[in-house]
């Protein structure tokens, strides 16, 4: 970790710096208050000054949301070409979140958060960031993304599929859109053996030991995701069923089904929570199909779970996803399609309303030649 300087009473306090999204440690603080007005706050933060916060906890969410407003108002309407829209989508997020970034907190050890106000934050943030290793100063933002995720982890998330709740853990992508799993629990199956890549939550591991599968192994590169995969397949009774491994792409072996449900847009994530949505030049994608021949048994099949906003992005073509699928040396057996059902698919004021209510997302049987 960094170190960050401030003077704060005259007098230069030194602290670690810590940031999920990989954010450098600011160069220039300067201690706030309630006294703040969030039009200065907003103008420091746009001229890269970050604010250390020292008011009421409440008095700083207030701030960060009337911040969030003016930044939102300097934000450009998208064109109607789709890659424009996407890619000023994009560096409008990059930039809001660089502004509101700026706002920070100090925990103490043991995760105190020492405001008026402020709500008991030990727990979340324990489960988000581990033992506590002394003080340590992260944004507002960051602080308030670990809570609300705590709440994800201790309500979890409905699977209609399993008749049960998934919970996801800090960091790891929550099953929140369901078609893709329906997808996986209803396309026909035969086999005893599965392979599930980049379990994520655990929940298509989950789903595929309920469907009868003997032995499923649950792969991930990231320890977050091991961890609370290991953690939902126990809650949900399928452990002796689901071994958990990693990190990796593929384990060791062969298996009578592999599936993957990678992230469903090319291009670079700005944080680890993004890891699962972008995937850079493909690489997840592509790692998938090129393993796929030496990992399936004898008339075994892998099922792409896909979505095609790529494609109605201009991200990635059709051509592209089946030339991939070619040059692997696999076929496509039958595809399973079903349309989004999340609420952005029906807002005509989400700036890629136009790409989202296109959407399909498919369930791709593949085969080796």
């Amino acid at each position: 970790m960094s170190t960050i300087h401030w003077t704060e009473d005259h007098t230069t306090h030194a602290t670690r710096w810590h940031s999920e999204s990989h954010t450098p440690p600011p160069r220039r603080i300067v201690v706030a208050d309630d006294s703040l007005r969030a039009a200065t706050a907003h103008r420091l933060a746009c001229e890269g000054t970050a604010l250390l916060w020292r008011g009421d906890f409440q008095g700083a969410r207030q701030l960060l949301n009337a911040m969030g407003r003016r930044v939102d108002r300097t934000s450009h309407a998208p064109g109607n070409d789709p890659l424009e829209a996407f890619h000023l989508h994009r560096r409008t997020r990059a930039h809001r979140a660089r502004v509101l970034g700026r706002l920070l907190v100090q925990l103490e050890d043991g995760h105190t958060l020492n405001l008026r106000r402020a709500p008991d934050v030990r727990e979340a943030c324990a489960a988000a960031y581990g033992p506590s290793r002394g003080p340590v100063v992260i944004s507002l933002r960051e602080l308030l993304g670990v809570l609300g995720a705590w709440q994800w982890r201790l309500k979890g998330v409905a699977v209609p599929a399993l008749k049960a709740r998934v919970h996801p853990h800090y960091g790891v992508f929550a099953p929140v859109r369901g078609e893709y799993v329906d997808l996986v629990a209803l396309a026909p199956v035969r086999g005893r053996t599965a392979f599930d890549l980049g379990t994520g939550t655990g929940v298509l591991a989950a789903v595929l030991a309920r469907r009868g599968f003997a032995q499923v192994v649950a792969t991930d590169i990231s320890p977050r995701a091991l961890a609370c995969a290991r953690d939902n397949v126990q809650w949900l009774g399928v452990a002796a069923r689901v071994t958990v491994t990693g990190p990796a792409l593929y384990p060791d072996g062969r298996a009578d089904l592999v599936v993957c449900n990678p992230p469903w847009l090319p291009g670079r994530p700005s944080s680890d929570l993004e890891h699962g949505v972008h995937d850079p030049d493909s690489a997840m994608l592509r790692g998938f199909l090129d393993g796929l021949p030496a990992h399936l048994t004898p008339g075994g099949e892998g099922w792409l779970v896909l979505s095609d906003l790529a494609e109605h992005l201009g991200l990635r073509t059709r051509d592209d996803l089946l030339t991939l699928i070619d040059k692997a040396g696999l076929r496509v057996a039958d595809r399973l399609d079903t349309r989004p059902r999340h609420p952005r698919s029906r807002d005509p004021r989400d700036p890629l309303h136009t790409a989202r209510a296109a959407e399909v997302t498919s369930l791709w049987r593949l085969t080796v030649r």
